[in-house]
């Protein structure tokens, strides 16, 4: 019998430096050759935020195949938040891809799986018992939330709100507010799906009577609306405790408040989507802890197993039940190596640094972007909780958007190896998100940039006025 030989061991690779560098123009030659090969292969429905091959991650930085070293304010959107190359995460899952890679949760069970619904069940808001769901998509888990509370309720419709994101399945898309480039040309979507207003501070009709008025307001048109449809036709309300691809939008205060009590006395389901601002990623496990409310339903993904595709539904115990066996499910469903990788992130959460992290990193931000709105007149606001951080761009006084102004400083960041990404109703918004791991130096670093880049732009905008005033004069 011929001998086996083991597979060498993969070599160890040095620490990457956690500083910024350009060793070409980005992107540089090589990933202009990989773009190429991509647009030959791939469909150009997938689009990209900076075309750049990345090499290795870690901490905050990308090193893409140039050589160039790329401070990280986006996280893989939300993902990555303990870096993309966590220790802890890669020994997990290298232990666990020795044992078996998947059987199946459904087929034969494995303790991981047990381990992290044990986890969340301890630590998802909520005084009351509770049981957990694990599947593999933030999409996924908002369905299999709309699939427990009717199966609870007996109720068909599901309650959503202006400038929601939920994902890009036929459902989460007809959930979803913005139609381009989520919803355009995928219709017909579901129906017994009902959009009602949101609290936004900055463009609610009742924002120049201030937070209070705003909250009022809002949950004045959500009782109307439930009037109008019937309450007790609802099944749940979906809501995201910071607004993401809607534009970072923290809700005016007593909103998820006033949520809680309206769904209480209507018996419909509160479903907290907390995929992009939970895991910590606002200075708390959970960001409706800023608001001391807690879902009938929680949904976790994105940074729950730090890259590994998971995603989980933590709920009431009777709600979760109500479902029959074999109601819930999936082939991929709380895979194993997700599992361990999730069971890493948990011990890494374990100290509190992460979260101190997260709140550091709010102040220094903070300190240098939300003097902007004072300084330009295009920031209409800098705004968010952590490490979930936005600055809105916006004519002064109209409020009109400013997607170009937007693009312009994201643009400028790329080609000096600062990577954000924009988003907002009307794409007039940077997002930051870096992972809760950069330090401090590489922070300053990234704001530094960002900073002026926008005070760039700025002078840009308002020079081009000034010329337009000056031509419309003559």
């Amino acid at each position: 019998m011929t001998e086996t030989l083991a597979a060498p061991a993969a070599p160890q690779l040095a620490p990457l430096p956690q500083s910024r560098h350009l060793a070409t123009s980005i992107p540089g030659p090589r990933s202009l050759a990989l773009h190429a090969e991509r647009q030959a292969h791939v469909t150009d429905g997938f689009g990209v935020a900076l075309p750049v091959f990345v090499d290795r991650a870690d901490g905050g930085i990308l090193q893409d195949v140039d050589g160039n070293r790329i401070i990280d304010f986006a996280s893989g959107i939300a993902v990555t938040s303990i870096g993309a190359s966590h220790a802890g995460v890669r020994e997990r899952v290298a232990r666990q891809l020795e044992r078996f890679t998947h059987t199946c949760f459904m087929v034969t069970e494995y303790e991981s799986f047990t381990q992290v619904a044990k986890w969340l069940n301890e630590h998802v808001p909520g005084a009351f018992d509770k049981r957990t769901a694990l599947f593999s998509t933030g999409a996924e888990a908002v369905e299999n939330a709309v699939k427990i509370a009717r199966s609870a309720t007996g109720r068909d419709k599901v309650l959503v709100f202006d400038e929601a994101y939920h994902g890009r399945s036929l459902l989460t898309m007809a959930m979803t507010a913005k139609v381009s480039p989520y919803k355009l040309n995928f219709g017909p979507f579901p129906a017994e799906v009902v959009r009602t207003s949101s609290a936004n501070p900055l463009r609610s009709p009742a924002a120049a009577q201030g937070p209070e008025a705003v909250t009022a307001a809002a949950l004045a048109d959500v009782e109307a609306t439930l009037a109008e449809h019937g309450p007790e036709e609802f099944a749940a309300m979906v809501i995201e405790p910071i607004q993401g691809e809607g534009g970072f939008v923290v809700p005016a205060p007593g909103f998820l408040a006033g949520l809680r009590a309206i769904a209480d006395r209507h018996g419909i389901v509160l479903v907290l989507d907390e995929i992009q601002a939970g895991m910590g990623r606002t200075g708390t496990l959970f960001a409706s802890e800023h608001e001391g409310v807690a879902g009938d339903l929680t949904l976790s993904a994105k940074a729950l197993a730090d890259g590994v595709p998971l995603s989980a539904v933590t709920g009431r115990a009777d709600l979760m039940n109500a479902v029959h066996p074999g109601g819930l499910g999936g082939t991929y469903a709380g895979n194993p190596l997700a599992c361990e990788a999730a069971l890493a992130v948990f011990e890494a959460f374990e100290d509190g640094s992460l979260l101190a992290n997260a709140r550091s990193i709010e102040a220094a931000a903070r300190e240098a972007l939300a003097p902007l709105a004072e300084e330009t007149d295009v920031v209409a606001e800098f705004r968010g909780r952590g490490a979930m951080l936005a600055v809105e761009f916006a004519d002064r006084g109209t409020l009109a958007p400013r997607a170009d102004l937007a693009k312009a400083v994201s643009e400028r960041c790329h080609a000096q190896g600062v990577l954000t990404l924009t988003c907002g109703t009307h794409g007039n918004i940077i997002r930051l998100l870096p992972p809760l791991v950069i330090g401090p130096h590489l922070l300053a670093d990234g704001l530094r940039v960002l900073r002026k880049a926008i005070l760039a732009v700025a002078a840009e905008s308002a020079a081009a006025v000034s010329n337009t005033a000056v031509s419309n004069a003559v």
